[in-house]
């Protein structure tokens, strides 16, 4: 593979070990499962801890099958680095751990994932202040800073009443004021969105999700996108400063977010993630093809009182959506009119599974108020706009007249 050449996403993603020797002439990176490294010199060892030349530790900090991984998702997002964890929270966590301080301020999106909604509920419990505002206007964003701000936390569509943050004006504003700008990028995923376009210095990836594709492997990862200026961030230890000061930021995150929080991802969940990913633009290509053709459908049936899918022209970000993104996404949620239980109609639906995941290859199905979003209370839920009958799908591979007829058989019955 020629390395001055710019490939295709696919074609990279393929072909990305090979880049590096890989034993005996595999084609995937093999499932290294040792937990610590051996060496002949005893002084290269420490050369190794100390920093001074590249090797392994120990697992917990990092492992040959991973950092196969860790380049294959660099290369998916532009990025200068990339560490991989445990799961996707395990990498926002990380940059808690890593980056925040008492005292610091955080600006995140309103419209969230329920369990980071949770851990910034936490943060702000502990001592580092947390607003939460509607990032779908950069505008309310701006109104929200204050001298302490540290980070700006968004994700791309949000999960699971897709809202779109105001993606390029926010990463606009972060560049102006020196503010790391944070997208969580599981929702679009690298194929259909890099948000290093936006000025985001760091992207949270969820490789559970459409990266790996399968619901067979947990996995999350942190990309430094190269754009984030070091020297502006105040809580970088002088450990970690004898880097060069692009790489300041993830090697106290390394080091504080992984090595002492510890959620490290596995060699045998990194070679199922990294298999999974080499057909993740095809697996997406038809995800995105099916959702389109399922909300599309549910939008014009009398008996759904609203769809929520950026695919739509009646979605409010539409156009960003358009502008931004290769395509709208699989995740769509819907509310059926008054009289019709959601859980009835649910159990009437028989290709779709009632399951908790996201980007899986099989469509799956779930009760938002009554499950993911329970814990948070009606209130909470209420501000969120996610009504109680609110049904999140994340739509897979099925065949495409088979799932439209599924959906709308229930709503016949």
């Amino acid at each position: 593979m020629n390395d001055k050449k710019n490939y295709g996403f696919t074609t990279t993603i393929l072909h990305s070990d090979r880049q590096k020797d890989i034993e005996h002439g595999s084609l995937h990176k093999p499932i290294h499962t040792s937990v610590a490294f051996g060496y002949k010199d005893a002084r290269q060892l420490a050369e190794v801890f100390q920093g001074k030349q590249s090797g392994y530790r120990y697992g917990r900090q990092g492992n040959p099958t991973v950092s196969a991984l860790e380049d294959k998702v660099n290369k998916m997002e532009g990025g200068l680095s990339t560490i991989c964890f445990a799961t996707g929270m395990a990498a926002i966590g990380a940059v808690i751990q890593g980056l925040l301080r008492e005292g610091d301020h955080v600006v995140s999106s309103a419209f969230l994932f329920g369990n980071t909604n949770s851990m910034w509920m936490t943060v702000h419990a502990q001592g580092a202040r947390v607003s939460m505002v509607d990032a779908t206007d950069v505008k309310l964003v701006e109104a929200a800073l204050t001298p302490q701000t540290r980070i700006v936390f968004v994700e791309t569509i949000a999960n699971p009443r897709t809202q779109i943050a105001d993606l390029k004006r926010i990463g606009d504003l972060c560049r102006e004021r020196g503010i790391l700008y944070i997208v969580d990028n599981t929702m679009t995923s690298p194929y259909l969105f890099q948000p290093k376009a936006v000025g985001a210095g760091l992207v949270v990836n969820s490789l559970t999700k459409s990266i790996g594709g399968h619901g067979n492997a947990l996995g999350g990862a942190l990309t430094d996108t190269g754009l984030y200026d070091w020297t502006r961030y105040p809580h970088i230890a002088d450990s970690y400063k004898k880097n060069a000061p692009a790489q300041w930021g993830m090697a106290q995150i390394r080091a504080k977010g992984l090595r002492d929080f510890g959620a490290s991802l596995g060699p045998e969940a990194a070679h199922h993630i990294a298999v999974g990913s080499e057909t993740m633009a095809l697996r997406q290509d038809r995800e995105c093809a099916n959702a389109l053709a399922v909300a599309q459908m549910m939008d014009a049936d009398p008996r759904v009182a609203a769809v929520y899918y950026p695919g739509l022209p009646s979605h409010p970000q539409h156009a960003l959506a358009t502008e931004l993104f290769r395509s709208y996404g699989s995740l769509l949620s819907f509310e059926l009119k008054d009289g019709i239980d959601c859980f009835d109609y649910l159990n009437r639906l028989q290709l779709a599974v009632a399951s908790s995941n996201l980007g899986d290859t099989r469509t799956l199905v779930i009760p938002v108020a009554h499950t993911i979003f329970y814990e948070m209370g009606q209130e909470r839920r209420a501000a969120m706009g996610i009504a109680e009958s609110l049904i999140r799908v994340s739509i897979g591979l099925e065949d495409t007249d088979d799932l439209v007829e599924d959906f709308r058989q229930a709503l016949d019955s």
